[in-house]
């Protein structure tokens, strides 16, 4: 088969592929502010003279602000156009990263980062709706593979970003980054994305206030339960939010008016099994950063920027690779492309977690960190494929709202179960430390352990990097389990009548 004969057009005979491109320009902004923030946490300390919980929330609220709309959101694009919801929530992201940059008080920035948030969320199920409706379903694996190759690298890309800037610029450039790259994605967006067609239906408001109060309690729950030591009243907003989602599901069902989400999405077998697989990844992606980054820099007593650098060959493999899984994802079944990257995405983590003593030669542990990057960019493009398929043009929106949430609800268990966990070990092997082997303020600042603790605490992060690993094979059963998609289906077929 010739190149020509393989471009991909979309229904009016032009190529999407601009309009991707200009897209995931923005994606990968959001999903870099989702971690970027970590690393500058002693620059924040040190301007706004905060504690450390005050900080934390700027990633949190972050987060939470990102999360909860989701559903929402998704469901705005199918009923205003995915083009206008995004360059609305683009606008929104950019001028709340510039009113972050300029902010004078931690207060302020907490509440900069929740309209960072917000902007966030209305973007990000815009470009998983727009692939779904401007590529053809049997070539939609190589646009996908640019998606997951951006939200992979630019989650690992934070941390690394952060330090440079930080270390070269000041804190205040991790927000200001974004307002010229913000100038850019808004106009390329603007001229290259075409104006799909709208689905005028009434507003489901009844699921709209249920699905944000229970996104909202049971995220809120999740990420504050280690800071309340899972209190009584911490426990009662999680059993909440999880009661309110299923008054949200009940309603869905029952309700005459347009549901926000189409529960019939979920009869496909591989839209519900893709949502399992990415909500394990989400977990995996976001809790394996907290031990290996607390390792290298209270163990080992990297600056946060050589910590941050040990996650470069898996954002560069990880990125290089994603063209051609993208490619395979079209023509093999997902199962073995997906089954392969999930499974070595467990191996790489176990293998982590044994490379991981006081003085293990960098080289070491590059090798596990590189085999993370390989089994990441096969893992991206077969779940967020299998899960858009066969969605309904008219349902691409709402889909796409369902299968982000589920990742970032992912990442919030991932943030919050890691910390649990590694909480739990050090106190079983370093009786009277904390996770940040010491005060809170010490490990901030980037003090490194006194040499008698370094190989108990070292042991203790290996360990909890075992928990995304051992989340992953829950991941793996999911894949393992994908149906054969149509386009395969047909084409062997076709293949047989000749």
């Amino acid at each position: 088969m010739t190149r020509s004969s393989e471009r991909v057009l979309s229904e009016d005979g032009t190529s999407p592929w601009p309009a991707l491109w200009a897209l995931v320009i923005g994606f990968f902004m959001i999903l870099v502010d989702a971690t970027i923030v970590t690393v500058a946490t002693p620059a924040l300390l040190a301007a706004f003279g905060a504690d450390v919980n005050s900080v934390v929330w700027v990633t949190s609220a972050y987060l939470l602000a990102y999360a909860v709309p989701l559903l929402i959101t998704g469901r705005l694009g199918d009923r205003f156009g995915p083009k206008r919801v995004y360059l609305c929530g683009l606008a929104v992201f950019t001028l709340a990263s510039l009113w972050c940059g300029l902010t004078t008080t931690v207060g302020g920035l907490i509440v900069a980062r929740i309209a960072q948030g917000l902007g966030a969320a209305m973007m990000t199920p815009q470009t998983m709706a727009v692939i779904t409706r401007t590529f053809p379903a049997a070539q939609r694996g190589r646009a996908m593979s640019l998606w997951g190759a951006v939200a992979g690298v630019a989650t690992l890309a934070g941390p690394i970003l952060g330090g440079l800037l930080v270390g070269g610029l000041g804190w205040e450039w991790i927000f200001f980054v974004n307002v010229p790259f913000g100038v850019v994605a808004f106009v390329a967006a603007w001229r290259l994305v075409p104006s799909l067609p709208t689905s005028r239906r009434r507003v489901d408001l009844v699921g709209v206030v249920l699905s944000a109060a229970g996104m909202f309690l049971l995220v809120f729950g999740i990420q504050e339960g280690q800071k309340y030591d899972w209190s009584p009243a911490v426990q009662a907003m999680i059993g909440s939010g999880v009661l309110v989602l299923v008054g949200f599901v009940w309603w869905q069902r029952v309700t005459t008016s347009e549901p926000l989400v189409a529960l019939r999405l979920f009869r496909d077998r591989n839209f519900s099994l893709a949502n399992i697989a990415i909500c394990t990844v989400g977990f995996a992606i976001t809790a394996q950063g907290f031990p290996l980054m607390i390792y290298a820099q209270s163990v080992r007593g990297f600056t946060p920027t050589q910590a941050a650098l040990l996650l470069a060959p898996l954002a560069v493999f990880s990125g290089a690779l994603a063209p051609w899984t993208g490619r395979l994802t079209d023509r093999v079944h997902p199962r073995l492309i997906g089954g392969f990257g999930m499974s070595t995405f467990v191996i790489a983590l176990v293998w982590l977690a044994a490379e991981m003593g006081p003085d293990t030669p960098v080289w070491r542990l590059l090798l596990p960190l590189t085999l993370l990057g390989v089994s990441n960019s096969c893992v991206w493009a077969p779940i967020s494929t299998s899960a858009t398929r066969n969605l309904p043009m008219d349902q691409a929106g709402s889909g796409s709202g369902v299968y982000n949430t589920t990742r970032q609800v992912g990442a919030v268990l991932g943030s919050a179960g890691i910390a649990v966990l590694m909480e739990s070990r050090i106190a079983a092997l370093v009786p009277g430390a904390t996770a940040t082997g010491g005060s809170p303020e010490t490990a901030a600042a980037g003090g490194a352990l006194p040499d008698a603790l370094r190989e108990p605490f070292a042991t203790a992060m290996a360990q909890s990097m075992l928990l995304p690993a051992a989340v992953l094979v829950a991941g793996v059963v999911a894949v393992a389990c994908f149906a054969t998609p149509r386009h395969l289906t047909e084409r062997r077929a076709a293949a047989l009548a000749r």
